[in-house]
């Protein structure tokens, strides 16, 4: 185990990001590893190569038997912490992780995923300019197995989309949250799923706050051949639908009542005279009015050389 504190990244100049603000928030980064040593230096390389001048990042290593750890030595001095042996699966390695920072801001990144160049500098703006925003997610983003990005776009989840289980998934390897979320939603990783530890966090955070979609590329998820939510996708669903089983009993009568309001509008919506009366201005003015209103994703863009909120229709 080696534990050092961060220090300012020397890199080549054409690939430096350049920071204007004076101050800037502390930025907590967790990379849980096992096994990974054909990704490993890349996903290191996309926090580091930033230079962000106030982030801490932390990897925590299962005991890897390939040369993982001969890659995290390599980098030892950039990192708060790091260590090498044996866990109890992701969950328990996230809370290794997670217990060792101290930033403001928190995220963390698989041992085969990346960020891009811009991500802190971005993730800095929004949170600064928005004191009010405690999560976020970017576009969802996908790298190949060589590294290169294949796609983006942007797919907004709110808790609505969690009840209705029509999407279970915001992309981790986008997500940033404030310090203060983490600690209202308990402070720690469920140890309780072997797969979904992400989504079962996010399943709390919603209890607390809403999440606002960035329009930019923050990171992305690689695909490979070995990767676990691909290769265990009924597992991943069958705990999603526990988690969310929870989730509802937790949550408040305002979201239930506007949850059942849905569900009963739509399957009026099914029969012929339903859809006519619902999507008639007489429905949509004086019956109905502003019906999904409540159900609205909160977005990020940037327009006129600014950071601006807006909210964006919800979509089942």
């Amino acid at each position: 185990m080696s534990i050092r504190r961060t220090r300012p990244l020397i890199i080549e100049p054409t690939a430096v990001i350049e920071y204007t603000m004076p101050n800037f928030t502390k930025i907590s980064i967790v990379t849980p590893s096992f096994n990974q040593s054909d990704y490993l230096e890349q996903t290191i390389n996309s926090v580091l190569s930033q230079n962000y001048p106030n982030l801490e990042y932390i990897v925590i290593d299962g005991g890897s038997t390939d040369n993982s750890a001969e890659i995290i030595k390599k980098y030892e001095k950039d990192l708060k912490y790091w260590v090498s042996e044996k866990d109890d699966g992701h969950g328990h390695a996230l809370n290794k992780g997670f217990t060792q920072s101290t930033g403001e801001i928190m995220a963390w990144l698989n041992s085969d995923d990346k960020y891009t160049a811009w991500s802190f500098q971005v993730v800095q703006e929004i949170f600064d300019k928005f004191p009010h925003v405690n999560w976020i997610v970017g576009y969802n983003g996908f790298w190949n197995n060589k590294g290169y990005m294949t796609g983006a776009n942007r797919i907004p989840v709110n808790i609505y989309n969690y009840l209705l289980g029509s999407n279970f998934w915001i992309q981790q390897e986008s997500t940033f949250w404030r310090r203060s979320l983490w600690e209202k939603a308990g402070g720690f990783i469920s140890t309780d799923n072997e797969f979904m530890v992400d989504g079962e966090l996010w399943s709390r955070f919603f209890l607390h706050d809403d999440l606002y979609t960035v329009d930019c590329i923050l990171g992305g998820y690689r695909f490979h051949s070995k990767n676990r939510a691909n290769l265990n996708i009924k597992a991943c669903h069958n705990e999603m639908m526990k988690i969310v089983s929870k989730m509802k009993d937790n949550s408040s009568d305002e979201v239930i009542d506007c949850f059942n309001q849905y569900v009963m509008l739509s399957k009026i919506e099914k029969f012929p005279f339903g859809y006519r009366l619902l999507n008639s201005k007489l429905g949509k003015k004086h019956i109905f009015p502003d019906r999904f209103e409540k159900m609205a994703y909160k977005n990020i863009y940037y327009k006129d050389e600014e950071w601006v909120e807006r909210r964006l229709p919800f979509n089942c």
